[in-house]
């Protein structure tokens, strides 16, 4: 199996747990629990900011020495309402109990402490339509270049309908050189619907020294250091995943695959 290509290590407690050091880059992490009703988990930031997102169920969350209640009302992530999240600066603590069943996202980055913890969402997430016919998907955006909640973090959700592609045209931002391209690590957290099903992604360089084509399944996390990185959604399943972005420049900026860049000049 490609190096690029993480399966959960379980079905309960920390099931992925991705840093710098275990991808070997500098900036993007992001981790994965999976707990049932009553249990716990408890982290600090260190030097990193951190966006937890409630994917599924409820938990009670203490961050930043304050109680934030209960948060998440979103049981099936394929239920598509907008999640809720509260970001966390660098030198704080933060701690849930889970409520009910529930999967939780910690996305993470260096922080430079330029912002104060918050909720995100779900008032203000609205799921917006994004591209044209098979190429259509459907956007969460939770702290994206527009949201200034962050000093590193990007992070948004995308729903791919069955039969469609996704991160399409294919693009890369793995150069830093704005404003005509940003370099940005990415991990993209992958579920299925039904959860028996698969999906394709594909991760790639213009000189094929990377290429990389994985059926990806329910929970599956793929790393991309470089490269486009496009996603396809077979006829009958659904495809939803997390995208966690970061790097030295907090903007999204990106080139298309020289290939298929005329779909894009098309389209817009």
């Amino acid at each position: 199996m490609s190096k690029l290509h993480l399966k959960p290590s379980g079905t309960n407690g920390k099931v992925h747990d991705v840093t710098p050091d275990s991808a070997g880059w500098d900036y993007v992490g992001f981790s994965l629990y999976h707990l049932q009703a009553g249990e716990r988990a408890r982290e600090a930031t260190g030097e990193r900011e951190v966006i937890l997102v409630l994917v599924e169920g409820k938990a009670s969350i203490t961050a930043a020495g304050r109680e934030w209640g209960v948060l998440g009302d979103r049981m099936n992530v394929f239920e598509k309402t907008p999640p809720h999240c509260l970001y966390v600066p660098n030198g704080n603590e933060w701690s849930l109990v889970a409520e009910t069943n529930c999967i939780v996202a910690v996305c993470s980055a260096p922080g430079a402490g330029g912002h104060e913890a918050r909720r995100i969402g779900p008032a203000g997430i609205t799921l917006t339509q994004r591209g044209k016919g098979v190429n259509t998907r459907f956007i969460n955006n939770i702290a994206m270049e527009a949201e200034d909640y962050c000093d590193s973090l990007l992070v948004t959700e995308v729903f791919t309908p069955d039969g469609n592609w996704s991160s399409y045209p294919s693009h890369r931002h793995d150069e830093d050189n704005y404003p005509n391209i940003t370099y940005l690590e990415e991990t993209y957290y992958h579920r299925i619907n039904p959860a028996d099903g698969f999906g394709i992604q594909r991760v790639y360089t213009e000189d094929g020294s990377l290429d990389e084509t994985m059926a990806v399944k329910d929970g599956d996390v793929v790393l991309v250091p470089r490269g486009h990185h496009p996603c396809g959604a077979p006829y009958g399943f659904e495809m939803y995943y997390l995208n966690v972005m970061a790097g030295p420049l907090r903007k999204w900026r990106f080139k298309p695959d020289p290939v298929v860049a005329w779909i894009m000049e098309r389209d817009s």
